[in-house]
């Protein structure tokens, strides 16, 4: 068995090692500083540990771990456009270092490139591989398009937001746990199961992030919070105090976020205070316990030793408790 640490430098050292590219090489530029700028490529480790469950080859399932990473990369890529981000992992983002044209261009021959990655794959489950990447990947467009058209509503259901959340982050986690379960050549029903895994892990991880924006530690958060706040994004913390306020608490809430011009620290400050008065935090500690506690139970049905479990395990503890 291999431990995460090993796995993360089979990924890196992979990543580091390849160079994407011929003529026109002003395409592929921006596709290898994408991939070199780091990142914490939980995705393709996921593949590889997933494989590793059942199997103790796992160099046949590297060429498609990478080629996730690719296509996550590649949707990094567009969302940056959408989202007018300038910084990315540190550095500039693709369209603000090129430009946006060139953005475009060399995430759609990233997306091609992914293909490439899957298509060296060599399993006798290979079209299950993948039919299991092409639904993933129509499911990650699907929910930024959602996540796009939130931004344009006023109201958007407690309901709405999981789903959103589940297509734009949840199914790449699980996607990578059952390609990876594919590529170890285990039964669909353990496919299946860490594949629902990886899906509730994802929802706790996206609300953890939500929470660490409002409430993370600064030193340890690397960057200030409340970003979230500021921007009147329509997280789970918001969703939730929207629907809890009543009255005056209400009425405060609604001025804040009509505001134009503020103070950031200010605004920060009361938003959060009104989550305080409404209990958010705890409810969404709750909520993020609750998918954890729904992800390790199907993790425990995989019929696999309990032992090759240890370091999924880990991981999900990891992602959960973590502080940035």
């Amino acid at each position: 068995m291999y431990d995460i640490k090993e796995l993360q430098r089979i990924v890196n050292e992979t990543i580091v090692n390849e160079t994407i590219g011929r003529e026109p090489f002003s395409l592929y530029d921006p596709i290898n500083y994408t991939l070199q700028s780091g990142g914490k490529r939980i995705r393709p480790v996921l593949v590889l540990m997933a494989c590793n469950l059942f199997s103790d080859e796992i160099k046949h399932a590297i060429r498609p771990a990478i080629g996730l990473e690719i296509f996550h990369n590649f949707t990094l890529l567009h969302d940056d456009i959408m989202d007018h981000a300038d910084i990315r992992r540190g550095n500039l983002t693709v369209h603000k270092k090129w430009n946006e044209n060139t953005a475009i261009l060399s995430g759609d021959a990233m997306f091609i490139k992914a293909y490439e990655y899957f298509l060296d794959c060599e399993s006798p489950n290979f079209r299950d591989i993948l039919k299991v990447f092409n639904i993933t990947a129509l499911e990650v467009c699907e929910g930024q398009q959602y996540d796009m058209e939130f931004e344009e509503r006023e109201n958007v259901a407690e309901k709405e937001y999981l789903r959103m959340i589940e297509l734009k982050t949840s199914v790449l986690l699980a996607g990578a746990l059952k390609i990876g379960a594919l590529l170890g050549e285990t039964s669909e029903s353990n496919a299946n199961l860490l594949y629902e895994f990886g899906k509730n892990i994802g929802l706790a991880f996206q609300l953890q992030d939500d929470y660490l924006d409002v409430y993370g530690n600064v030193d340890v958060f690397g960057k200030q919070i409340g970003g979230d706040i500021v921007a009147n994004k329509k997280t789970f913390m918001l969703i939730k105090a929207l629907e809890l306020a009543k009255g005056d608490i209400k009425d405060e809430l609604m001025d804040l976020l009509k505001q134009q011009s503020f103070d950031r620290d200010t605004k920060v400050t009361d938003v959060t205070n009104i989550f305080n008065r409404l209990g958010i935090q705890d409810i969404v500690k709750q909520k993020i316990k609750n998918y954890n506690n729904n992800a390790l139970n199907f993790l425990s049905q995989v019929s696999v030793d309990e032992n090759r479990k240890s370091e999924l395990n880990k991981l999900t503890e990891n992602l959960i408790k973590r502080e940035s």
